[in-house]
Parts: C-alpha cells; sequence; structure tokens
C-alpha cells in the first residue's frame, strides 16, 4: 500500500501539517528550495523527452499500412481535442455556480527559495519545441525505417522521469504546499475545490456514457456492462498497461471483428486517455480562473489544447511519470505558477485510480467508433490492417 504515489503523498502531508505550526521558517523554506530545484531540473529535461517520447510513439507505427496509421493517428488526435474542449464548456458551467476568488501570494509571511539553479533556460528550450522536433523526427523515422537513436534516447529519458522524479513527487507536493501553508492560499485552496471533485466525476460519466450511444447505439448498456470488469481492475492497480488483457477482451465483445481489439488497444492505451484529458483541462481551467479571477480566453485555450492534445502522443512511452510531461505546457500556455503546478500535480495523484478507470473503459468505447469509421474507409474487411 506504501507503494501507490497516492498514499505517500497524503501520509507526507499529514506529518507536514501535524508539524507546521512548530516548524521553524527556514524549514519551510528548505522545503520550498527541494520543490523548486526539482522543478528547475524538470524544465531542462523535459524538452528533450517530450521529443524523444512523441520520435518514439509515431515511429511505432513502422510496421503498419499508411492508411491505417494516419486514420489511427487522426482519430486519436480528434478524440483527445474533443475531450479538451468538452472539459472547456464544462468548466464554463461549473464556474457559474461556483464562486469566483482570487488567490494571491501577497503576504507578509511569503518564503522565498534560499538558492536556485544558477543556469537560466533559453526561451527556445521548451516543452512544444521538442514537440514539434519530436514529430518530424519520428514521422521520419516511420516512413524510412531509420532508428536514429530513437530508442536509446527514448528509455534513458523514460528511466530519468520514472525511477527519479516520478518518486521525487511527494517532496515535490509538499515544497509547494509549504509556500502556500505560510501564504494562507491553502486554506483558501481546500474551502473552494471540494466541489470540482463532484463536478469531475459528472462530467466523466456523462462523456462515457455518450461515447458508448454513439458507438454501440441501443446496446450501449450492454457495452457498457463488458469493460467495468476491466474499469475495475484499472481502479485498482492504477495501470492503464497491466489493465490491457482485459481491456483487450472486454472490447472484443463489443466490436463486429474481435480480432480488431488487440490492433488498436495497444496503439492506443497510453495515447487516447480520455479521463486525463478531461480531467486535467477541467482542473486547470477552474485553478486558472481562481488564481487570475477570470476564465482562459479563447485564444489561449486554442494554443493550450492543440500542444496538450499534440503532447498526449509523448505519454504513450512513459509509465508513472507522464504528469511531469504536462507541467511546462501549463507553465507556459497557462501562466501556471509553482502553486498552482503544485495543485494540479496533487490532484493528479489523489485522482489517479477514477482516471486510470475512466481512461480504460473510454478507450474501449472508443474502439468501437473506430471501428464504424474503419469500417465505412476500408468496408467489411475490417481486420486487414497492414
Amino acid at each position: 500500500m506504501f507503494k501507490h504515489r497516492a498514499v505517500q503523498v497524503v501520509l507526507i502531508l499529514a506529518l507536514y501539517f501535524l508539524l507546521a505550526p512548530v516548524l521553524p521558517p527556514v524549514a519551510h523554506e528548505a522545503l520550498y528550495t527541494i520543490s523548486v530545484f526539482i522543478k528547475d531540473l524538470l524544465m531542462w529535461v523535459l524538452p528533450l523527452s517530450v521529443g524523444l517520447f512523441i520520435a518514439h510513439a509515431i515511429a511505432s507505427f513502422e510496421k503498419r499500412a499508411p492508411l491505417f496509421i494516419l486514420t489511427l493517428i487522426s482519430f486519436e488526435a480528434l478524440s483527445n481535442l474533443s475531450s479538451v474542449w468538452y472539459a472547456y464548456l464544462g468548466g464554463h458551467l461549473a464556474a457559474d455556480f461556483l464562486p469566483t476568488i482570487q488567490l494571491s501570494t501577497s503576504s507578509t509571511q511569503d518564503i522565498a527559495a534560499l538558492w536556485r539553479l544558477p543556469l537560466i533556460k533559453p526561451a527556445w528550450w521548451s516543452a512544444d519545441k521538442g514537440a514539434l522536433a519530436g514529430l518530424l523526427i519520428g514521422l521520419f523515422a516511420a516512413f524510412t525505417q531509420k532508428t536514429l537513436l530513437i530508442e536509446w534516447g527514448k528509455e534513458r529519458a523514460e528511466w530519468l522521469l520514472t525511477r527519479c522524479f516520478a518518486r521525487l513527487i511527494p517532496l515535490f507536493v509538499l515544497g509547494f504546499v509549504a509556500r502556500m501553508y505560510k501564504t494562507s492560499i491553502l486554506q483558501n485552496v481546500m474551502a473552494h475545490y471540494s466541489l470540482l471533485i463532484l463536478w469531475l466525476v459528472a462530467l466523466l460519466a456523462v462523456y462515457i456514457v455518450a461515447l458508448f450511444l454513439l458507438g454501440s447505439g441501443k446496446a450501449f448498456l450492454r457495452a457498457l456492462r463488458n469493460l467495468l470488469p476491466a474499469g475495475g481492475i484499472a481502479f485498482t492497480s492504477g495501470c492503464s498497461i497491466s489493465t490491457m488483457p482485459w481491456t483487450i477482451q472486454s472490447t472484443a465483445k463489443n466490436l463486429q471483428n474481435p480480432e480488431l481489439a488487440s490492433a488498436i488497444i495497444p496503439a492506443t492505451t497510453n495515447i487516447q486517455q480520455i479521463g486525463d484529458c478531461i480531467a486535467n483541462t477541467f482542473l486547470c481551467f477552474l485553478i486558472y480562473r481562481h488564481f487570475f479571477g477570470h476564465n482562459p480566453d479563447l485564444m489561449t485555450w486554442i494554443h493550450f489544447s492543440t500542444i496538450f492534445v499534440l503532447a498526449r502522443f509523448a505519454t504513450a512511452a512513459i509509465i508513472g511519470g507522464a504528469i511531469f510531461i504536462m507541467l511546462p505546457i501549463y507553465e507556459n500556455s497557462l501562466s501556471f505558477n509553482p502553486e498552482m503546478i503544485a495543485i494540479i500535480l496533487a490532484f493528479n495523484v489523489l485522482l489517479d485510480p477514477l482516471i486510470t478507470s475512466c481512461n480504460v473503459i473510454a478507450n474501449g468505447a472508443l474502439c468501437r467508433i473506430f471501428e464504424r469509421v474503419w469500417l465505412s474507409i476500408r468496408g467489411n474487411n475490417v481486420s486487414t490492417v497492414d
């Protein structure tokens, strides 16, 4: 149980809140310094990592037919983009029922990092540039079948994020929570964010049911029931990859050609993450609103959604540290400050079982929708993908 990241975060935060009233100011500053140091290192590592992950994801389709590659990638991008804009509309709806508050760090008790990484990251070294480079390199590798050391670089970047940074999540969250505690932001956050969970659960439920209706029509209840066992396994394991055999088995029951599940689910499990897209973008919308006092404008959201959807292809190569791929996007596209990043990271850790379960169930529903799309393109011979 103690290996679960959510349990570790809860325990370390509980211990901090127990000791916070008696800790000297320098202790809070030391915790914040650790979090800032981890964040600074991440900002240097992530552009290269994002490029490698996206290149690996695109290049991995090299053995598939070009038409199948194009159709599947376009379908995944469109489904993720649709869920992001659904969350945007859901955020507008929720905002009408939630009070607008402005959270400020202007406090006499504000704390600063004791030390910062002396290297200044240049503006061109960013996640969006890495994503674009990875896309171009991946396409080149897919059509020329030249790996260009992509596999080697991906494995080392994955090791760095999953074996090092992912294990530092509790400390990463703790330092920013310490600053929010000293500036009284934390009290305001906890008072206004509890209702967001109920809104999020409702949004996820409505969207998933709509996917099953779109894919299975009148038989949507039977199709949903077939995917529930896989969703339950994902909820308890917290991992879409380990649930994949049950996802394939459950999805196959809903398809006209059951063999198509084995071709689609492995390629989409870590890319087509509807629960993740809805949860993160919905929370980003409300966090943005609560800190800045207004909703993100349309152009800001267009830019954010484009980079966000492209970055989903990067998460296909990494398990356990995928949230780190998204952090620079939140910072660059939505102007998230360290406290906002700490909040979205904490929500990701605590809601991970629910989000993972929704990812698995929605992926099964989308597989049936993709089958219908593929049928319209290739006719009844849906098993032919090469």
